[in-house]
């Protein structure tokens, strides 16, 4: 059994004269442990998909199943939940509160969740291990680069250990060096079991994954296995695949 199944997925804006059609009829799979990239050009539905994908974005037709769960069967709460437990969020702006350290900042995701202090304390300096910041945990996020933020950010959504990881554009406010430590560090998550679905605009980035769905103007029109840096992506990026 497939770990996400997605049936005949359909987002309309408004209605009428003015409907738009943000994703038509996606239908695909994918199983646990994948690392898959979803390409298309601005406007094509990526993140849109996303969101919908995140339990964030109510599909108007379609299926949406994961480990057995029909997604938007759920009442808001179970909803709610399935996020928590299912999902981690990686977002192209970081979403860190300025205010708060580096750990109180990975600790959010932890605010609702029954356990000790302790234990979410725990947690937190776990994550930040994993990506590398467990010597700046009691920094602020203005005090530390765009990248360390970007890894700050990262460790937030793993932190609760989900098997599932959604990122959106993650490397796309960063300089070409620290983008590939980032991907670098989602390849090593995958590596290590996590599965993640990553929207990117960059075939570079979209060579760390193993798959990538292509989207265009709101219908998936590829679905193709990658192999590390694929010449299908170096054509693609040079404009040589419409």
């Amino acid at each position: 059994m497939s770990y996400i199944r997605a049936e005949h997925l359909t987002k309309q804006y408004g209605s009428g004269d003015a409907a738009v059609m943000a994703i038509r009829g996606m239908s695909f799979e994918i199983q646990m442990g994948e690392f898959v990239a979803v390409m298309g050009e601005s406007g094509s539905g990526k993140s849109t998909l996303l969101s919908v994908l995140g339990a964030l974005n109510t599909p108007t037709a379609g299926n949406y199943v994961v480990d057995g769960l029909e997604v938007y069967d759920l009442g808001q709460d179970q909803r709610a939940d399935f996020r928590r437990e299912f999902l981690g969020f990686v977002f192209q702006s970081f979403h860190l509160v300025t205010y708060l350290t580096i750990l109180e900042n990975v600790m959010l995701p932890l605010a609702t969740v029954k356990m000790s202090s302790k234990k979410k304390r725990a947690l937190a300096e776990d994550a930040l291990l994993l990506v590398g910041l467990n010597g700046k945990s009691h920094r602020l996020p203005g005090q530390i680069s765009g990248g360390e933020q970007e890894r700050v950010a990262i460790a937030r959504a793993i932190v609760n250990e989900p098997p599932l990881l959604l990122a959106d554009e993650p490397s796309g406010n960063l300089d070409t060096k620290t983008s590939r430590e980032v991907m670098d560090l989602l390849q090593t998550l995958n590596e290590e079991g996590m599965t993640i679905v990553m929207v990117t605009h960059s075939p570079e980035c979209a060579g760390y994954a193993r798959r990538m769905l292509r989207i265009s103007d709101g219908v998936l029109v590829e679905d193709i296995p990658l192999n590390g840096k694929d010449r299908y992506l170096e054509c693609w990026s040079n404009g040589a695949v419409e």
